[in-house]
């Protein structure tokens, strides 16, 4: 661990040292300290306490190629401060986070001693779209979240513990932290139009995943958005385009799987139960309402007046692979 003291006329030269360089102004009485961990090359992690300061990155530095690629992500440990970038304003209080980009400009501002755990690393690893990465910058990310919780406790857990890894453990331990982040970052990232059809591409991929997946009760919108590497609201979006929601699309692929087992012979021994298990229902009068208020029956009803239509059994399957 690396550990530096300053004062308000050292503070730029260390910013530009551990993080990225900045313009600033402080109080004559400013002080500052950063503990640093660096899990590799270009990924570190730091607790820093300073204040009162401001600090400002112009466009002219915003376009520095050799620190284009620079991600800060901040957990507000204590006291209050303020990050103004892309015409977004942000107010860390206590427990909340928020990511900022080298690439644009910004503002930072407190006039109070803060602490913060900082996470530096390059855009590169963090595995999510670069629009959607830019569109998450200065959007306060809420503590009380549980990705949030599970995130600011394994970074500071990942902190103290840091000195005592390998250099290959705390190059993984570094890897895991991006990715909880990703998933934290999910939360708040707004809906990206896709471009150049992939918006097409990936839906069809989302509806595979689905027809695919039926049989996992676990399987709901938030799951589909994480095993897909995009937020739930953009995930509302792409079913947009075929007039559904998520949860109505899974609801209706079940419904039709549990339609063709009614009529199909070959699943004559399975029980109304175990046919709603299959495709995903985890309780027997849940997916009796839902099948009734879909085909105007129940799945008893169904099955006696279906069973033996191998004609019917086969539209179905034929609609489903259509849809």
């Amino acid at each position: 661990m690396q550990i530096r003291e300053f004062s308000g006329e050292e503070f730029e030269d260390v910013l530009g040292e551990f993080f990225i360089p900045v313009i600033v102004r402080s109080d004559p009485d400013f002080h500052g300290r950063v503990a640093l961990q660096e899990l590799d090359k270009g990924l570190k992690l730091s607790l820093t306490r300073w204040g009162p300061a401001s600090a400002v990155r112009t466009e002219q530095m915003a376009a520095s190629s050799s620190e284009e690629s620079r991600m800060i992500f901040a957990v507000q440990a204590a006291g209050r401060s303020h990050i103004l970038q892309r015409n977004r304003f942000a107010d860390l209080a206590m427990g909340s986070a928020v990511l900022t980009e080298a690439r644009s400009a910004y503002k930072w501002a407190s006039q109070t001693e803060n602490r913060q755990l900082t996470v530096s690393f390059s855009r590169e690893l963090l595995p999510l779209r670069t629009a959607e990465i830019t569109e998450a910058c200065a959007r306060i990310m809420d503590p009380a979240t549980p990705a949030m919780q599970m995130f600011g406790a394994y970074l500071g857990r990942l902190f103290g513990i840091a000195d005592r890894l390998s250099a290959a453990q705390r190059l993984d331990a570094g890897k895991a932290a991006i990715d909880l982040l990703a998933m934290a970052l999910r939360d708040v990232v707004p809906s990206v139009p896709a471009c150049d059809g992939s918006a097409e591409v990936l839906l069809e991929m989302m509806r595979r995943h689905v027809r695919e997946h039926l049989a996992d009760p676990h399987l709901h919108v938030e799951e589909l958005a994480r095993r897909h590497h995009v937020s739930v609201s953009h995930v509302y979006t792409l079913f947009e385009r075929i007039g559904s929601t998520p949860a109505s699309y899974l609801r209706e692929q079940r419904l039709l799987a549990a339609q063709a087992m009614l009529s199909d012979p070959r699943y004559a021994w399975l029980a109304t139960p175990d046919i709603a298990a299959a495709v995903g229902f985890r309780d027997r009068r849940t997916f009796e309402r839902a099948f009734r208020r879909q085909y105007g029956m129940t799945p008893g009803n169904w099955r006696r007046e279906h069973r033996h239509s191998g004609s019917a059994s086969a539209a179905l399957e034929e609609e489903m692979s259509t849809r």
